[in-house]
């Protein structure tokens, strides 16, 4: 798959839960600059808790500096869990995002209803063809 199928595939993911206009916007920013790291992870809750962990981390996560994509959604195969996609331009981006009063704050309010983790990738989205 090259760079350009592989963005196409995020953008269709990205397509099924985000609105219409941030999906144009998401478009536009991939035109000018090529997002370099990204992340897949699986946070497992506490049971009943999907919800609300999904709902602290989008609160705590609207404005990271580098980040081109931040998308939750739910694991359909585990009542539980919940996924996190994440473009960044770098990973050093998204190491300093972990350092953001907002995202620091999402964490700590989050920390108590997480049971564990799942599956985390790592990848770099393909250069161009």
């Amino acid at each position: 798959m090259n760079r350009r199928e592989h963005l196409a595939a995020l953008l269709a993911l990205a397509a099924v839960v985000l609105p219409a206009r941030k999906l144009k916007a998401l478009e536009a920013r991939m035109e000018d600059v090529v997002p370099e790291y990204g992340l897949i992870g699986q946070l497992l809750a506490k049971p009943g808790q999907r919800a609300a962990l999904a709902a602290i981390l989008a609160e705590g996560t609207g404005a990271m500096p580098g980040n081109f994509l931040y998308l939750i959604g739910e694991d359909s195969a585990n009542a539980d869990a919940i996924w996190i996609v994440e473009l960044w331009d770098s990973k050093e981006s998204h190491a300093a995002s972990l350092t953001l009063p907002a995202v620091q704050a999402a964490i700590a309010k989050g920390r108590p209803l997480i049971a564990g983790f799942g599956t985390r990738a790592e990848f770099a989205p393909m250069a161009r063809s």
